[in-house]
């Protein structure tokens, strides 16, 4: 088993008013060269939780921080006229605090953030601001 520190939640940034399922993000990830779903669980609006990627495997979701992280996405992130929101319904906040307790009692050193911030912390001051992300996505605050 490869070594975990991090968990890294996304959301899709797709519309909220849109259907988009696993196999809509497995073709798109498909189309951008990568050898499946890059993240290992898909929660669907529903609150339905899909092991899309087996944890054993690295993932293609944190450029720079895939090989020791593992990618949980939320299908979501975006309003209906396509700006970032956090579209995320009572399920898949039921369904995100599931995988992601049962993911720390594996693995309870991990950090959990958002993708955003992982973006550079481009004036030195040792904090991720809102004009530093490289996008919005996952569209809320995650908390460590």
């Amino acid at each position: 088993m490869r070594q975990i520190n991090l968990i890294v939640i996304h959301c899709s940034a797709t519309r909220e008013d849109r259907c988009y399922t696993e196999h809509d993000l497995d073709r798109d990830h498909r189309r951008r060269g990568f050898n499946g779903t890059g993240y290992h669980y898909y929660i669907r609006k529903d609150g339905q939780i899909i092991n899309t990627r087996p944890i054993e495997r690295i993932g293609a979701h944190a450029k720079g921080y895939n090989q020791h992280s593992i990618g949980i996405c939320y299908e979501g992130g975006l309003d209906s006229q396509g700006k970032p929101k956090d579209t995320r319904t009572e399920l898949q906040k039921r369904s995100l605090r599931i995988v992601t307790g049962g993911l720390l009692a594996e693995f309870p050193h991990c950090r959990i953030c958002g993708h955003r911030d992982l973006s550079p912390d481009l004036n030195g001051n040792g904090e991720i601001e809102p004009e530093e992300w490289i996008k919005a996505c996952p569209c809320f605050e995650v908390e460590s």
